[in-house]
């Protein structure tokens, strides 16, 4: 029993030491000083991919005009309009848009999407409005985070620093210094990490997410031994435990 005692006092000493975590391993941008400007030259909208889900309208000054370029399923009935038809984007990197007929728009930004419509729409409309946004806009946050999953995105931008706002910030336990981006470029997987201990994240080609983005976040080693340990010290108290029990119950039948 005294050796049990001391056994489990070692143990629950060693997690606690195991559990501490340095200054170096927890806080962000270490390196940024007061008042410093830093300006991110890799601020890029996103683009458009194999599978996106993008929502088109199209709409001028007189809006039957414009009502053959907008796709609605349903009738209206009961003054409610009808719900709009998103568009998908196909393997060759097409949508199926009406009158006009198929528009690549893979690889393209929204704001060149706009341009492009609005030339192809010349001959049909006059000063068209074209409004587009991305609607299968997610990013996944997984690893040492406080609350892993997969989250999507309102607008047309993310940053990383956003996304894991959004997981419920890193564990304390999470390696800040080298969070891995996990990016796919049709079929194409391209991996990237990134310090968030230093201000060079700022300009990182993976600070801005795009859509789809995977954000892995590897536990250090103090999480990874704490686990291992918490492991063995309940493995050794389930055998402990077995051996008490069994040596009551040989005393009690001896007596």
């Amino acid at each position: 029993m005294i050796m049990f005692k001391r056994f489990t006092i070692v143990g629950l000493c060693a997690l606690f030491f195991a559990s501490c975590a340095s200054r170096k391993e927890v806080v962000y941008f270490q390196d940024a000083t007061n008042f410093e400007t830093l300006v991110n030259d890799n601020i890029d909208s996103y683009r458009f991919k194999v599978d996106d889900v993008v929502s088109i309208h199209i709409s001028t000054l007189d809006p039957e005009a414009s009502l053959p370029f907008n796709l609605f399923k349903g009738a209206e009935e009961g003054g409610f309009r009808p719900e709009q038809v998103d568009y998908i984007v196909d393997k060759e990197g097409n949508i199926d848009f009406p009158v006009l007929g198929s528009v690549k728009i893979e690889g393209l930004s929204p704001a060149e999407v706009k341009t492009l419509l609005k030339d192809k729409l010349a001959d049909y409309l006059k000063n068209p409005i074209v409004n587009i946004r991305l609607k299968n806009f997610t990013v996944t946050v997984l690893g040492a985070v406080n609350k892993p999953g997969t989250y999507p995105v309102n607008g047309e931008q993310i940053s990383i620093l956003e996304a894991i706002g959004l997981a419920g910030d890193l564990h304390i336990k999470g390696k800040r210094e080298n969070v891995l981006v996990l990016r796919d470029f049709n079929g194409t997987k391209v991996y990237n990490h990134i310090d968030l201990t230093s201000k060079k994240a700022l300009d990182s080609p993976v600070y801005y997410l795009t859509q789809n983005d995977v954000v892995y976040v590897e536990p250090n080693k103090s999480l990874i031994t704490s686990s291992s340990l918490d492991n063995r010290t309940s493995n050794a108290i389930s055998i402990a435990s077995i051996i008490i029990t069994s040596t009551v119950l040989l005393l009690t039948q001896r007596n």
